[in-house]
């Protein structure tokens, strides 16, 4: 079992900067892979990053290829997603995941472990 909780979250301006952080507790941290998902309302869950077991490998949605960047420190337990020049699309619950595949995966439901949300709100 992996617990993972997010926090970080917050209010911010269009264009500006904000860090959300993943940390996690359990099973050896350094075996999963560490995902970030994001729900606006009224909307499904969609991709945003995705970071494989040792940093060396990341993966983002186009919308937000650029802007935000995904990062992990193994010796912490946790996972990072900086995120900057933000829009007010970009408004949402951000989700961090946790999965056993070595493969780098955009698909919610191939993603073991999922922390309750942190609120991300740009304002206009």
């Amino acid at each position: 079992q992996v617990q993972v909780v997010e926090s970080g979250g917050g209010l911010v301006q269009t264009g500006g900067s904000l860090s959300v952080s993943c940390a996690t507790s359990g099973r050896t941290f350094g075996n999963y892979g560490m995902g970030w998902f994001r729900q606006a309302p009224g909307k499904e869950r969609e991709f945003v990053a995705a970071v494989n077991w040792s940093g060396g490998s990341t993966y983002y949605a186009d919308s937000v290829k650029g802007r935000f960047t995904i990062s992990r420190d193994n010796a912490k337990n946790t996972v990072y997603l900086q995120m900057n020049n933000l829009k007010p699309e970009d408004t949402a619950v951000y989700y961090c995941a946790a999965t056993s595949r070595m493969a780098l995966t955009t698909t919610p439901l191939l993603y073991d472990y999922w922390g309750q949300g942190t609120q991300v709100t740009v304002s206009s």
